[in-house]
């Protein structure tokens, strides 16, 4: 059996997630049934990091095992004919049975784009979060680079988050703004369940004045969900790209998502 890294980007808007469900269009499903046409085998398939339902992804990184043999221009062209519209593989990649999408991660990186104007999106609804309200940038950027480092994210995840470590190491955050578009960038060895999206919607309360700049680390150390800001919306997260040792060799990370 041969094992291949792939990349797959998609528009999580049309998928309930990422994970597998019955009766339900998920990106999991789509992937695999491709694939195996290709392959002429039934093909399961690991991934780095499930996203949830309405999150997208620019990065996303999974494995297979086959005993078919393809060249990765059949691999690519072959399975994005059989699937649906919003969901295309990347690249293929022959990689050592050492290789895990998942476990032989280094850091995953999410960004969140808001759009921070007055009129809601029209073509980009659902693929950016929108706030009315002017947000002040530098307060969120002060706010954000407090959780920067090894800290217990309890305060940042859900209630149905089934990790059992919630230590997490964040080594790069960051927010930015051109014109009327909004961004966090983050980067980690880990995520919780909602744990992006939560720090989204404490640094929204923040930049909009309702909070100090100090409160992000206030609900860090307290530890308590339900003292952070809201869960931002899934439409402006994107699953940007995944770290791997160079041992592997494999391609480089595609772009971030923008829209400016």
């Amino acid at each position: 059996m041969t094992r291949i890294a792939a990349c797959v980007e998609y528009d999580g808007s049309k998928f309930c997630g990422w994970q597998y469900q019955v009766g339900q269009p998920t990106v999991q499903q789509a992937v695999e049934s491709a694939l195996s046409q290709i392959a002429n085998h039934p093909v399961t398939v690991h991934c780095a990091g499930r996203t949830d339902s309405g999150v997208h992804a620019c990065g996303q990184m999974i494995h297979f095992e086959t005993d078919s043999h393809r060249s990765d221009r059949s691999w690519v062209m072959g399975t994005n004919s059989n699937l649906p519209r919003g969901v295309s593989l990347l690249w293929t990649k022959k990689v050592s049975d050492e290789f895990h999408a998942r476990f032989s991660t280094r850091s995953r990186e999410y960004r969140y784009v808001l759009l921070n104007r007055s009129v809601r999106p029209s073509y980009l609804e659902k693929k950016v979060s929108w706030f009315v309200r002017n947000l002040d940038v530098q307060r969120m950027d002060e706010a954000a680079k407090q959780l920067l480092g090894k800290h217990d994210f309890s305060a940042f995840r859900s209630s149905r988050c089934k990790n059992k470590v919630p230590t997490k190491t964040i080594f790069y955050i960051q927010v930015n703004r051109k014109q009327q578009w909004v961004w966090l960038d983050v980067k980690a060895d880990g995520f919780l369940h909602h744990m992006v999206r939560i720090i989204a919607g404490t640094l929204i309360a923040i930049g909009s004045g309702n909070q100090s700049t100090h409160w992000a680390r206030e609900v860090l150390d307290n530890g308590d969900r339900t003292q952070a800001g809201i869960t931002a919306p899934a439409d402006g997260l994107y699953f940007v790209r995944v770290n791997y040792p160079k041992k592997f060799e494999l391609p480089e990370a595609p772009l971030a998502c923008r829209f400016w």
